[in-house]
């Protein structure tokens, strides 16, 4: 007895019920798993329209959690843009987190260096080793600017 392939709108949902995804994600997901690009189209649109799918979603989702993990900007909005969401959505979903939340870009640098390195006097730190600090902000995603005055009020 032969069991039925799972159509790609029984895919997809069993992919959301785990996580929020984006559209791009879905259709590459769904593309390995063997269905067509028309049918993966009109299976998206339709859990679209029927809300169980959004961009915006996933956006807010995803930023919400990298924000939480001490990321910058930067590496917030390359990683996303990854995911298949513009810029313009994924900075006016990152401009609502950083009201709700409210963020300050600088104490979120501070505090994930105080994470990974603990409390010290940036001001007597060999070169060497300050370097290694804005290194490892600037590997976060942090801006240079954010880099620069997280470190200097550290002293």
């Amino acid at each position: 007895m032969t069991s039925a392939q799972p159509t790609a709108r029984d895919d997809a949902i069993r992919l959301l019920a785990r996580r929020e995804y984006s559209r791009q994600e879905l259709v590459e997901r769904l593309k390995v798993r063997g269905h067509g690009s028309a049918i993966i189209s009109d299976t998206l649109s339709d859990l679209e329209t029927q809300g169980l799918q959004s961009d915006e979603r996933f956006a807010e989702s995803f930023l919400r959690g990298r924000v939480q993990r001490g990321q910058g900007i930067v590496k917030m909005l390359a990683d996303i843009s990854l995911r298949g969401i513009d810029r313009s959505m994924a900075s006016q979903v990152l401009a609502q987190i950083e009201r709700d939340l409210g963020i300050d870009w600088e104490e979120q640098a501070r505090e994930v260096l105080q994470r990974r390195f603990g409390e010290e006097d940036f001001a007597t730190l060999p070169v060497k080793e300050k370097g290694r600090r804005e290194r490892f902000l600037a590997s976060r995603g942090f801006t240079f600017e954010q880099v620069k005055k997280a470190l200097k009020r550290r002293d």
